[in-house]
């Protein structure tokens, strides 16, 4: 095999692309921190057992692990930042009051979590911690929108589900994990004849309750239909009034529902939306509340957030115009030499690019537009002057 060949799923950045993810990624902090969110950098590496707690079987299989020269502990490298956000909140911050956060790194996975997916995602995400309210998770889903917008992606559509709408119908059902996990399976492929079977020795109203989910997807004209066809149970019908209340606050963006998207069931603690938009294959946002995140760190907190690859961003965001630049010449030694570099430092330093043109070399960048050039002014000194 080639020295140069990569692991599969797993590229180099060239520089173009690299300039366009990197002017999101500011993009994306920028707009974080105009809501008031502070920037943490968690390590990629850590403790296995640290890194792995209270989170499932799925992001065990995602996680890379290798064992520590120094202290012969399993260490591994992040599939997943918000676990190591939650622990910062939990027992490096210990805050009282609201704290938002976030974040800007890259994750590794085993395997691609979608086709033509990359096996190491820049992973951007904005926390809430210290609000149990709905004003938080209205925070979350503007930001989120925002961020989108601040790149120029759209339109925008917004898919809402609640896991309190599943768990209250099932509450009181006696079923084994197993059975459990086949059935938030069936309902999210909506498979209405594998979840017949599932549901064949449940409760009649249970049972049509589930059933009815499968076709409870679209316009805000579900929730509607979704109050007429569901028992009337506390959980489901505070989970449907905060669907309608949140998506009332959706600005510049349609809102569908899908109350049998069952993805992310063990971690999310309620609404739960994930944000397409055309020539994305997946949602490019996914988030929602997960209240339960911070008790393995020994601290329950309210939690409400979102991620998103900012790779997979940069696939349908629009391109950055290249960034202006001036062209100098080259001097070796001299009093004028010694006036050109004065004048490409004073350049510099008031924010604009100077390329130097090396000997025997013409303009061969292609990141930058060189639309003006240093030229000498015959006293001396230099200046800019259009190309």
């Amino acid at each position: 095999m080639s020295a140069w060949v990569l692991p599969d799923h797993i590229a180099d950045v060239l520089p173009s692309e690299a300039r366009h993810i990197e002017e999101l990624r500011r993009l994306l902090l920028d707009t974080a921190r105009g809501y008031g969110c502070e920037l943490v950098m968690p390590p990629l590496l850590e403790h296995l057992e640290s890194l792995l707690t209270g989170t499932g079987e799925a992001l065990d299989l995602q996680t890379f692990k290798l064992v520590d020269q120094l202290s012969g502990r399993m260490m591994g490298l992040r599939a997943d930042t918000t676990p190591q956000v939650a622990r910062i909140d939990a027992h490096l911050l210990n805050r009282r009051g609201v704290t938002r956060l976030c974040y800007c790194g890259p994750v590794l996975h085993t395997r691609p979590d979608k086709p033509h997916a990359t096996r190491e995602p820049l992973q951007f995400g904005a926390e809430i911690y210290g609000h149990a309210g709905p004003e938080a998770d209205q925070e979350a889903l503007a930001l989120a929108l925002d961020c989108l917008r601040a790149t120029q992606v759209g339109p925008l559509t917004v898919d809402m589900a609640d896991v309190r709408v599943v768990r209250a119908l099932l509450a009181g059902q006696s079923l084994d994990a197993a059975r459990e996990a086949a059935l938030h399976a069936a309902l999210a492929a909506k498979d209405a004849a594998e979840l017949a079977s599932l549901c064949r020795d449940l409760a009649p109203g249970t049972s049509a309750a589930l059933q009815a989910l499968t076709r409870l997807y679209g316009d805000e004209a579900v929730l509607t239909e979704a109050r007429a066809v569901l028992p009337a149970l506390p959980g489901v019908h505070e989970a449907l009034a905060q669907m309608a209340s949140l998506a009332q606050q959706v600005q510049g963006a349609a809102v569908r529902f899908d109350l049998a998207d069952l993805r992310g069931y063990a971690y999310y603690s309620g609404v739960r939306f994930g944000i397409y938009t055309p020539g994305a294959s997946d949602a490019l946002v996914r988030g929602g509340r997960y209240d339960e995140v911070g008790a393995v760190f020994g601290r329950n907190r309210p939690a409400v957030g979102f991620s998103l690859d900012v790779k997979e961003l940069a696939a349908v965001a629009a391109r950055p115009a290249l960034k202006a630049a001036v062209r100098a010449p080259w001097l070796e030694a001299g009093a004028e030499a010694e006036s050109l570099r004065a004048a490409i430092a004073a350049l510099r330093g008031q924010g604009e690019t100077v390329v130097c043109m090396l000997p025997g070399h013409g303009s061969e960048v292609d990141e930058f537009h060189c639309d003006r050039e240093l030229v000498a002014d015959g006293a001396g000194g230099w200046s800019v002057r259009a190309r």
